[in-house]
């Protein structure tokens, strides 16, 4: 019943301060609407130049294709040869492409002109993704024109996507996003409460109190976890109002997953907050912690990307886990059993992480 006290102690010392209300209930709104537009993979409006040297009607429409597409920016068209790399250099344009006339023998019916895709490549991404869109246009006009004429196609390859059928990298990223703002705001509030307590010189008022160091930790982390999970809430609320994007597996499992990650993170915080002497230090410390958790998380990039050498940090990043979850019961509505491996994981580094934060913080208590 004590710890009681503590924990609306806390969560009155959080409540009370108006900037920090507009920081944990409206700030994550704004940002999860912000970063769920701006965040993505989707490659559009790409500027682009076309150099027709063709006078066929073929190369006319596939230049028309290329015109109405909302992937693509068209800045000109010419008809005469242009300096590609004087338009790279300028920054027109980040891809050119050329049509001119196939001189090859063939039949009359299906000759085609030649297409030349030249990309600007300081941006690798866009330039590998812009390339992929072309030819998927010139590709699917001459399969398309083939047709039409009466031929048919020898071998024909079709593609099935599952889980995400229209390619839409918000359907990826939203959950993403939505445990990133969990740590975030998890991270920062905790790491600066017993901070806080030290600066304010209150820490002797609780240790001379009959509140137990294990009682004293414990009302310092969960009104953090019940402001956590408020936070998911409101983020996943966000994701599946704004976005559309519909979770198809259990609430249940998110929030027992959720809370684990929680125990696992805001012991992490309460150990910066045990280590550190200022505001100041706790708050840069979760920083850096925090870029760290994100660069290794798999949010923006593949896991399999990280070399090798570098793996073991991902392994024990609990952030890792938490996204790999979320996606899997937004995207593909999976059962508990599809990442038990995964919750155990996580739930072991719950488990180091909670006993050196209070094996820290009975050594700063006993000092």
């Amino acid at each position: 019943m004590r710890i009681f006290y503590l924990f609306k102690k806390e969560l009155i010392e959080i409540l009370r301060q108006r900037e920090m209300l507009v920081l944990i209930f409206i700030a994550p709104i704004l940002q999860t609407i912000v970063l769920g537009y701006v965040v993505t993979t989707d490659v559009k409006n790409i500027p682009v130049q076309v150099v027709n040297l063709s006078e066929s009607r073929a190369a006319f429409r596939i230049v028309n294709r290329i015109n109405h597409s909302s992937l693509f920016d068209v800045k000109k068209v010419s008809h005469s040869p242009e300096d590609a790399v004087s338009i790279f250099k300028k920054g027109t344009a980040k891809a050119i492409i050329v049509l001119r006339d196939s001189f090859e023998a063939g039949n009359k019916n299906i000759r085609y002109p030649e297409v030349q895709i030249l990309m600007d490549g300081i941006d690798a991404n866009t330039a590998g993704i812009a390339a992929g869109y072309f030819n998927g246009i010139v590709r699917y006009y001459i399969m398309t024109d083939i047709k039409q004429k009466g031929f048919e196609l020898p071998l024909e390859s079709q593609t099935v996507i599952r889980f995400n059928p229209d390619l839409e990298s918000i359907n990826y990223m939203g959950p993403g996003i939505v445990a990133l703002l969990l740590t975030m705001i998890s991270m920062f509030l905790t790491s600066i409460g017993i901070v806080r307590e030290k600066e304010q010189q209150t820490m002797d008022t609780l240790l001379i109190s009959r509140l137990t160091p294990i009682e004293i930790f414990t009302g310092k982390a969960l009104p953090m976890a019940l402001l956590g999970l408020i936070e998911m809430g409101i983020g996943i609320a966000v994701v599946i109002l704004v976005f559309n994007i519909q979770i198809r597996g259990s609430l249940l499992y998110l929030f027992i997953t959720a809370v684990i990650f929680l125990f696992a993170i805001l012991s992490y915080a309460l150990l910066i907050s045990t280590l550190c002497n200022s505001q100041q230090q706790a708050l840069f410390f979760s920083w850096f912690s925090m870029v760290t958790f994100l660069l290794l998380s798999g949010l923006f990039t593949p896991i399999e990307n990280i070399p090798r050498a570098f793996r073991w940090l991902a392994d024990i990043n609990p952030l890792r886990y938490l996204i790999r979850i979320i996606r899997e019961l937004f995207l593909k509505g999976n059962d508990i059993t599809y990442f038990t491996k995964d919750l155990l994981i996580m739930t072991g580094i719950m488990v180091v992480l909670l006993s050196l934060s209070i094996v820290n913080f009975k050594r700063m208590v006993s000092r």
